[in-house]
């Protein structure tokens, strides 16, 4: 099998990445997407809350909602799509680019590609993870299987809940379930603010009486066959326990929402090159990675907030694939590092080509929440972005558009940074 264009992931960025590369002048049937579930749209099928889609479509939706208007298009399109089919590994160099999957409908299947896209999306941090001591009872999941049971299964996972971690999905699993009648007695952070986004603290904690405690965690879950109780502590500045301040919470169920991880194995068994800080790949401005023909989008390259920004990225990723597959991409023409200033965790892309003259957008997130800050993006000596802002979070992603008009001043630099400093 050969395709022009082989797209790994069947969520909101694969959608939106093979749309786009259909619109860029590759055939419908030219492309494949890969997809191990058994139904398009990722995780957004489990989303049934609203919220989506403001930024893209300018009305408000459901995940469900925001995934059929993408899916409803790939089957308009007649894009090649492969449902429950996991994909076994990419081996990709300068020569070409291999994908090898498995399905039940067509087998073991060893598929050349011209362009790869990664659109794996990401996973969640599991207890293993955090080395929470105590036995292995049952009543620990995630807050994104918690969703699963809830939203698609209609089973509840337990009836007295305590959440650890404030990430998004955490704080919408505090509303959803004290809907549909448990006590979620507590959401413990171990950080001194919340990871996730203030209108879900506001909507999905204060509007329901659910006490959000900073600067605690769980360090120890008591129960043999079922959960009975855990410990919650608090913590000090170098986030270590506090001896003496230990509350015994008795709940039937603990949650987990402590951090999302962008599904990379594939990427790392390719040897594509991996920022330790986002966990995704490294990637230029047309989302190319460090292996020319494969590009990454969406949750698969840094942990997104807003999924309108996941179809956005995407799109560029799938506009640049097929200019690749069609011969029809620019010359290197050397890269630009672009890195991390004052107060700033990372910034993606990682770097530019030089040889592309059009704007770019930096994606960046902040390493602790701030306030009145001025936000700026330095091309070497030269100040191409200056704006000032009241609040600076890192649950919230932020990002600077440097339009075609500036984008020479970029590349004659020797490198770029992006800064957030407090006025």
């Amino acid at each position: 099998m050969h395709k022009k264009i082989i797209v790994i992931g069947g969520g909101p960025a694969g959608l939106a990445a093979a749309l786009s590369a259909a619109d860029s002048g590759v055939a419908p049937d030219d492309i494949l997407i890969i997809e191990r579930d058994r139904e398009l749209g990722g995780i957004l099928n489990q989303c049934i809350h609203a919220g989506f889609g403001l930024h893209y479509f300018g009305v408000e939706l459901t995940g469900p909602e925001y995934a059929a208007r993408f899916i409803d298009k790939v089957r308009e399109r007649g894009i090649g799509v492969a449902t429950d089919s996991m994909v076994l590994s990419l081996s990709a160099d300068e020569n070409g680019r291999t994908v090898t999957f498995v399905s039940p409908a067509l087998g073991f299947v060893r598929a050349e590609a011209d362009a790869v896209i990664l659109a794996m999306g990401c996973r969640e941090r599991t207890r293993g993870a955090l080395n929470i001591p105590g036995s292995r009872p049952a009543g620990i999941f995630s807050a994104g299987t918690a969703q699963h049971f809830v939203n698609i299964e209609g089973k509840m996972p337990g009836r007295r809940i305590v959440i650890l971690g404030s990430g998004d999905i955490g704080l919408i699993m505090a509303r959803r379930l004290t809907l549909e009648g448990a006590k979620v007695l507590r959401v413990c952070e171990l950080m001194p603010y919340s990871g996730g986004l203030a209108r879900n603290i506001a909507q999905c904690l204060d509007d329901f009486d659910i006490p959000l405690y900073l600067s605690h965690t769980v360090t120890n879950i008591i129960g043999r066959d079922r959960v009975e109780a855990v410990m919650i502590s608090k913590v000090d500045e170098k986030l270590r326990p506090i001896p003496g301040t230990e509350e015994l919470v008795e709940c039937d169920t603990l949650l987990l929402s402590v951090g999302l991880i962008p599904e990379n194995e594939l990427t790392r068994g390719a040897s594509i090159p991996v920022d330790r800080v986002t966990g995704g790949a490294v990637v230029d401005q047309r989302c190319e990675t460090g292996v020319k023909g494969v590009f990454a989008c969406g949750n698969a390259l840094h942990v997104h907030d807003l999924v309108d920004y996941v179809s956005r990225e995407a799109e560029n990723a799938g506009a640049s694939a097929a200019a690749f597959a069609l011969g029809n991409a620019p010359a290197s023409g050397g890269y630009i590092p672009v890195e991390p200033a004052d107060h700033v965790r990372y910034v993606v892309p990682q770097h530019i080509s030089a040889a592309k003259p059009s704007g770019v957008r930096f994606f960046f997130r902040v390493d602790r929440p701030l306030k009145n800050v001025r936000v700026k993006l330095r091309a070497g000596d030269v100040e191409l972005y200056s704006n000032k802002k009241q609040v600076a979070a890192p649950g919230e992603m932020e990002s600077i558009e440097i339009k075609e008009a500036n984008f020479d001043k970029l590349a004659a630099a020797s490198r770029i940074t992006v800064s957030v400093t407090e006025e």
